[in-house]
């Protein structure tokens, strides 16, 4: 499948759906490097937007770029989102404290923002 990598707007989700890809992935850049939280919130009502317009014009929606533990669970409780891409930070953080324990407290924060309880470690 055709996913194209976008910025949070009504005019590159229309142009999405023209171009008939049926999945784009929305960049959180600018919410993960927000300095001021008035600033993180306007990036996170952007996506907002743009998650529920996209889905309601029938795209599938994902989202990354920049996401770590700080920053994931806002952008994880979106549930039009089918998925996450956070490769990067998942990576290097591993250096650090492995593999395992790095999805898996990534996974149990994307879990606990959509409610669901899972085993996870």
């Amino acid at each position: 499948r055709v996913s194209l990598f976008i910025e949070a707007s009504k005019e590159q989700l229309d142009a999405a759906k023209s171009l008939g890809a049926p999945v784009v992935e929305i960049h959180t850049g600018a919410y993960c490097d927000a300095q001021t939280e008035d600033d993180r919130n306007r990036e996170l009502q952007r996506i907002g937007k743009a998650v529920a317009y996209g889905s309601a014009i029938g795209l599938e929606i994902h989202a990354g770029h920049g996401l770590n533990y700080d920053t994931v669970k806002p952008i994880a409780a979106m549930p039009a989102i089918a998925e996450l891409n956070i490769g990067h930070f998942l990576i290097g953080e591993a250096i650090f404290v492995g593999l395992e324990a790095a999805i898996g407290k990534m996974r149990r924060l994307m879990d606990d923002a959509r409610g669901i309880e899972t085993g996870a470690k």
